[in-house]
């Protein structure tokens, strides 16, 4: 049998049994009834398990992380309703906690809604779970804020001009203090670029910006538009290093007061604007062909199925003929796939990807890449060049993770314990999501065609590669 030992935070061992023996009766057994039904012996998995009172069920070498079971009640709260909210908030809410690597622990989802197929076995584990006690032992439970719903109702339907505006400050209130905890030097809010896949976080994300701006061959005098700038960092770089009259737009006022910050420290006022406004501005007849070069970098995955025509048709009308445009942005690869009716019946049942737009950015959408490169091309541009960074994404979630983490205790200073809950699961499951291959991220190079058809683009990508730095320097 495994126990905490008392006044300390380790695990101590009083048997050399690698698990826990159940007690044949008791809250204590039932739980450990369920957790077998829902994920094999101990010795099968491939985490820990502690219940309340400190007793702990091991696996062999000890497992990637930790579940804690802070009550009797707590499956009872993870499982009830059988969804994936009922998971999501059961941590949320400290009914149950992970110890160790979270990214890990967003598989038990996975597992649970793989088993969850089963209708008898659903029908088995909800009885199971309402045997369990309802007593929670009285703790104060986090209360994380969620995007209330009925109350963004009222600016209109989701993409509305104003609803969006809303879902933005929603998202990007929480300040600019708490994204600096844990984003790189430059506020960089989007996958790095990691050639090696060991380098720094800030190094991925200087490579990233110069990454973008070599995509778009920029030149010194060209005017360049980047929407949905964030805090600035690439208009800023592509006025410094590459010469470029650069305009940043935004929907957050909190973002713009920062990039005119950074602007006026670069000593760039002149050669760098910035400005809270919606892209669909940009289909104002003054804003026909005003610029060289556009960049979106993380901003197609919040316009919406319904807007996906009007997005791309602002951008073109804004784009010079014979410019380029950067698109970067996450895309459903699942969703993609072709799935059974009862596949989906379950999916629809179980709630997958609820909880980010509930807590994290509320009317996200993601969509297949072919869905959003054909509504770029039903819109006037033509595809070039097309790259996915899904592995690259997996490395920036977790120097995102491992900073957060490691700052946790000035993150609950800004933004308290239920929020920081929220981002530590959000990034974590954003990991597993791209490792695991449900979402990727692309970079679409698309191109607005002359009247004659051509294209100012070199015949091969080496212009790309020439300046990049060897291993190990």
């Amino acid at each position: 049998m495994l126990t905490l030992d008392p006044g300390s935070s380790s695990l101590a061992s009083s048997t050399p049994s690698p698990g826990f023996t159940p007690l044949g009766v008791g809250p204590v057994f039932e739980s450990q009834r369920i957790m077998e039904t829902l994920f094999g012996p101990t010795e099968e998995r491939q985490f820990a398990v502690e219940y309340w009172g400190g007793i702990i069920e091991r696996p062999p070498g000890g497992g990637r992380f930790t579940l804690i079971l802070r009550h009797p009640a707590a499956l009872r709260h993870m499982l009830l309703p059988p969804s994936e909210m009922s998971l999501v908030r059961a941590y949320l809410e400290d009914h149950v906690d992970i110890a160790g690597d979270l990214e890990a622990a967003a598989s038990l989802g996975d597992q649970v809604a793989t088993r969850l197929h089963s209708l008898p076995l659903v029908l088995g584990l909800m009885r199971d779970a309402f045997r369990l006690s309802d007593d929670d032992a009285g703790a104060q439970r986090q209360t994380p804020r969620t995007r209330m719903a009925r109350g963004l109702l009222r600016f209109g339907r989701a993409h509305a001009a104003k609803r969006d505006a809303e879902a933005v400050r929603f998202h990007y209130d929480l300040g600019n203090d708490f994204y600096a905890l844990w984003l790189d030097q430059r506020m960089v809010y989007s996958c790095g670029y990691f050639p090696r896949g060991d380098e720094p976080l800030d190094v991925g994300q200087e490579a990233k910006l110069d990454y973008v701006c070599s995509k778009l061959r920029l030149r010194p005098g060209e005017r360049f538009l980047d929407i949905g700038c964030g805090w600035g960092a690439l208009v800023v770089h592509a006025a410094r290093h590459y010469g470029v009259q650069a305009l940043g737009i935004t929907l957050s006022e909190a973002q713009a007061r920062f990039a005119r910050e950074l602007v006026r420290r670069s000593q760039l006022e002149g050669k760098v604007a910035i400005e809270v406004r919606d892209y669909r501005t940009l289909c104002a007849p003054e804003e026909a062909e005003r610029f060289d070069k556009i960049a979106s970098v993380g901003m197609v995955e919040h316009v919406g199925r319904r807007r996906l025509d009007d997005y791309f048709a602002a951008a073109c009308h804004a784009l010079k003929p014979g410019g380029l445009f950067l698109n970067h942005g996450i895309v459903s690869i699942a969703r993609a796939r072709p799935r059974r009716m009862v596949d989906r019946l379950a999916g629809m049942l179980w709630g997958r990807g609820r909880f980010i737009g509930e807590y994290v950015f509320p009317d996200g959408e993601l969509l297949p890449a072919g869905v959003v490169v054909g509504a770029a091309e039903r819109n006037g541009l033509e595809l070039r060049d097309v790259e996915s960074l899904r592995e690259h994404y997996v490395t920036t979630l977790r120097h995102w993770l491992e900073r957060l983490e490691a700052g946790s205790e000035a993150v609950r200073a800004v933004v308290g314990e239920g929020t920081y809950r929220v981002w530590r699961l959000y990034m974590a499951a954003s990991a597993h999501g791209f490792e695991t291959g449900r979402i990727g991220v692309i970079q679409s190079l698309l191109t607005r065609p002359g009247t004659d058809g051509r294209v100012r683009l070199p015949r091969t990508r080496a212009d790309l590669y020439v300046t990049a730095p060897a291993p190990g320097d």
